[in-house]
């Protein structure tokens, strides 16, 4: 890679000098704060030579450039006069965030972590619900009240988990939030409140109202009490905050909740689950075809996750939702048309990265598809947009529901469609292959692009999505120059866990660039504590100057990267204690960092920790080790 050349292209594609505020840069990307984010050019930035993807998120406009990005970040501070506007201090005016851009950032953050637990209770719903439609299981039996009440549990309680994370979204005391949602849910209160009573609390009339299963009312109240808690911290003297914070944000908000917000929260949510309802009872086929259709556009603008408190709130006051459906004929649809680019490509490389992203949608990780490949060639992802609305038309005719929630809305989810009527299980799988194959029949039809450009184009995208850009580090030059013969033959290596904590697919990871493994593959780790191991025998070659991320060669050539948490290199190396340094030689088990976890999170970060191959394209297979959770210095996956 010629650095100098990729700098000079990418400051004269972000809008030239005079259109940056500020850059910096981290373990793997160039971080622009731009005047105008319009003046970018993003599709020709994302077809430069050493550029491996861009982004927008958090404000900044982000350009990825790989294990390149330090020496491509002095090549840019040389091109500029004299490094002015390079990287200021962290007291200079923040960018205003967009309030829609901020609306869903924090949905997204506060459905995100607790996916897993409706997930999981939507699926053992789901799972009854086979087993009693074919006559396993009696829902008369105790084994079905107990399942029963595992599948419910998670939506019942639904008020006390979105308390704890929305306020830890907030920035506010989680568990604070936790006793909010737990007072309003009492038994005492929910027989207080039984329609036809009139209840008071301080001469002031209490509504009734019911908050099991509910969503707006909570995330209202942890709005409010956010700013309770932080006006009533400010004017406490430090000797007394732990006694008289939470005792007057609480004696503030659960009333407050029971007089105006609950009520308040229950008539809009009843208003919009309402108001699906009609709009699916009055024009089902035009809204399925229209939510269908533009179901990939709203992933991409990020506006999916408006619909996922109505989704929730439906399925918990209706027991079923319209939506999720379309969700899955969209990604089918998008399934469809990478397998229509394999069919219609003329190489080896395009026709396995159209099957291999094609069958990944079709389980429900629509990115490499979206991103990769139907994106990049245009025309497939118009054809997959005209799938998922040809899917959406047949779902909205035949009134196909969702009665459970599920996280990957594609072909391992179809247990949420299965209802006492066996048909819409059916009608379901139809609308999936209608999307599917009308997706990929446009696409063959239609065709990529030129055939003059087809070639070159199918190289480009392939390489982008399969091979990082390898480290140009003295420190490890040496290391890789000597494994660089073997790696027309495969070297297996062992990768050991350099955290302790949950093991969760790249997916997961609310970053593109890890989610759509473009920077490589591997597994992520929401880590338990903080502390950081090496997981090789071999070099480190980069620790970043904020301590977030750190970069390792092993002895066998392995190329890996450790990014604790997500944009936290903006924490500028606070809570973070590096133990190694590059160019040191390191063991299994050798610490290399330290990290505060909880002041991390307190401070808003995502802890989440991908830890990635990087020249993966060396080796045939990546195989985890399949735990759920993992200790520093247990198996994480192998290579081969």
């Amino acid at each position: 890679m010629d650095k100098a050349k990729v700098a000079k292209d990418v400051l004269q594609l972000v809008g030239g000098e005079e259109n940056i505020d500020q850059v910096t840069h981290c373990m793997t990307r160039l971080r622009f704060n731009l005047h105008d984010d319009n003046k970018a050019d993003k599709a020709k930035l994302e077809k430069t030579p050493g550029v491996m993807g861009v982004m927008k998120n958090g404000g900044q406009f982000q350009v990825i450039i790989g294990n390149d990005v330090a020496a491509v970040y002095k090549e840019l501070s040389g091109a500029m006069s004299g490094g002015k506007r390079m990287e200021t201090s962290s007291d200079r005016p923040k960018k205003k965030r967009n309030p829609v851009s901020a609306l869903f950032d924090f949905i997204s953050g506060m459905f995100t972590p607790i996916l897993p637990a409706i997930t999981g209770a939507g699926m053992i719903k789901g799972i009854i619900a086979i087993l009693v439609a074919v006559g396993w299981m009696s829902d008369q039996s105790s084994t079905y009240i107990i399942l029963s009440a595992i599948g419910d549990g998670a939506f019942y309680f639904l008020p006390i988990i979105l308390a704890v994370s929305a306020a830890r979204k907030l920035g506010s005391n989680m568990y604070i939030g936790a006793a909010l949602g737990a007072a309003i849910m009492h038994p005492t209160i929910t027989a207080l409140l039984a329609p036809g009573d009139t209840v008071s609390f301080a001469g002031l009339p209490v509504l009734a109202a019911t908050y099991s299963s509910t969503v707006i009312p909570i995330v209202i109240a942890i709005w409010i009490a956010s700013y309770v808690e932080k006006a009533v911290d400010r004017i406490t003297h430090a000797s007394v905050k732990l006694l008289i914070v939470p005792t007057v944000t609480l004696l503030i908000m659960v009333p407050l909740t029971l007089i105006a917000v609950g009520p308040l929260g229950s008539l809009i949510g009843s208003g919009l689950s309402g108001g699906i309802t009609w709009l699916f009872d009055n024009m089902s086929v035009v809204a399925s075809i229209l939510i269908g259709g533009t179901m990939s556009l709203l992933i991409i603008t990020g506006m999916h996750y408006a619909l996922t408190p109505i989704v929730i709130g439906s399925i918990t006051a209706l027991g079923y939702d319209f939506i999720i459906p379309l969700m899955f004929a969209a990604n089918l649809g998008q399934a469809g048309a990478a397998l229509g680019v394999g069919l219609r490509g003329k190489n080896k490389q395009l026709k396995s990265l159209g099957y291999s992203t094609g069958l990944t949608a079709a389980m429900g990780i629509t990115e490499p598809a979206m991103y990769g490949v139907n994106m990049k060639f245009k025309k497939p992802f118009i054809a997959a947009l005209i799938g998922g609305a040809a899917g959406g038309a047949f779902m909205g005719i035949m009134h196909v529901k969702s009665y459970v929630i599920t996280g990957l809305v594609g072909l391992p989810s179809i247990a949420a469609f299965i209802s006492p009527q066996i048909s819409t299980l059916v009608y379901a799988l139809i609308g999936g292959v209608i999307a599917l194959v009308v997706a990929a029949v446009v696409t063959y039809f239609m065709g990529i692009q030129e055939d003059s450009e087809q070639d070159a184009e199918a190289e480009a995208v392939t390489e982008e999505i399969t091979a990082p850009a390898v480290a140009d580090t003295s420190a490890v030059a040496a290391t890789l120059i000597d494994h660089e013969s073997q790696q027309s033959a495969v070297v297996p290596a062992q990768i050991m866990s350099p955290l302790s904590g949950e093991v969760k697919p790249l997916s997961e990871v609310p970053d593109p660039a890890f989610a759509q493994e473009i920077m490589g593959k591997g597994v992520a780790i929401e880590p338990s504590e903080g502390r950081v191991v090496s997981p090789v025998n071999g070099t480190v070659f980069s620790v970043s100057k904020s301590g977030h991320a750190i970069g390792l060669v092993s002895e066998e050539g392995t190329e890996m990267l450790i990014h604790i948490g997500i944009d936290t290199v903006k924490l500028k190396g606070k809570h973070f204690t590096p133990h190694a340094q590059a160019g040191q030689e390191v063991k299994i088990g050798d610490l290399l960092m330290e990290f505060d976890l909880e002041a991390v999170r307190a401070d808003g970060y995502e802890t989440i920790t991908p830890v990635i191959v990087t020249n993966i394209q060396n080796y045939n297979n990546l195989e985890p080790a399949g735990h759920a959770t993992t200790q520093v210095g247990q198996p994480l996956y192998k290579l081969n």
